[in-house]
């Protein structure tokens, strides 16, 4: 399915407008267990839309503070995020079955590498989802793991066979993004987004030790600054830059 029509010609697109058929398959390719949760509003618009969504997950072992963990391995810091991802699917009403914790090869720091493995598992699961919507975080990014998943997947989708859009959000870590697209949402909404980020408990309590504040309030000040950028009616809004492949 070709999605660039859907989204029409002007810029920025208020998600909630467009008319996404139920069929459409979305991905969300995440560098860490969390990436899910930081559109999580965005995946409950089309969740409630009726659409399949994929979670794919490429590395879980960084972001553990040795003090919140007894052992400091990384078999037992990704063993924490793994769970912590379960949970917070399983808040949100994700199917067990559409959850792929893929733990591809990482560097010394946790995370995914580029590499000839890691691309063609990449691959792989991308022929199997042949998804229309793949959502991962932007390539101009502080944070390896965001920039080395955002280079792959470009490469990727480039030689794909089928079309693709990709939505790349913006989040704390975004050195600068384009806002081609955005899901505005209200206080309530912003409630229920703070208690599925909460289930990363790990990353909750690494943010107040280093950062004094939580991590649900870390991703909605995100959002605020995006509604406020917009100037939108709405407190909050996450957003997204679009690409487009063999369309």
């Amino acid at each position: 399915m070709k999605t660039r029509d859907l989204f029409g010609p002007d810029r920025p697109v208020r998600l909630n407008d467009v008319a996404f058929p139920p069929e459409l398959k979305v991905l969300l390719l995440g560098p860490h267990p969390d990436d899910f949760d930081a559109m999580g509003v965005t995946m409950r618009l089309f969740r409630d839309n009726g659409n399949p969504i994929h979670v794919a997950v490429l590395s879980s072992s960084s972001g553990v503070q040795e003090s919140y963990a007894p052992d400091p391995s990384p078999a037992a810091h990704a063993a924490i995020r793994d769970e912590e991802q379960r949970r917070s699917c399983r808040f949100f009403g994700l199917p067990d079955a559409h959850l792929d914790l893929m733990h591809l090869d990482e560097d010394h720091a946790g995370q995914a590498v580029q590499s000839a493995a890691n691309l063609d598992r990449i691959r792989a699961k991308l022929a199997d989802v042949r998804p229309d919507l793949v959502f991962l975080p932007h390539g101009d990014d502080t944070n390896t793991g965001h920039q080395r998943t955002a280079a792959m997947f470009a490469c990727l989708a480039a030689a794909a066979e089928f079309p693709i859009t990709a939505c790349l959000v913006r989040d704390p870590k975004t050195i600068a993004s384009r806002v081609d697209a955005y899901t505005p949402f209200e206080q309530a909404d912003a409630d229920w987004k703070a208690e599925l980020l909460r289930f990363h408990d790990s990353q909750h309590q690494r943010n107040l030790n280093t950062r004094g504040h939580g991590f649900d309030h870390r991703l909605l000040e995100v959002n605020r600054a995006v509604a406020a950028e917009l100037d939108l009616d709405a407190p909050y809004a996450e957003a997204f830059e679009l690409a487009f492949w063999n369309q």
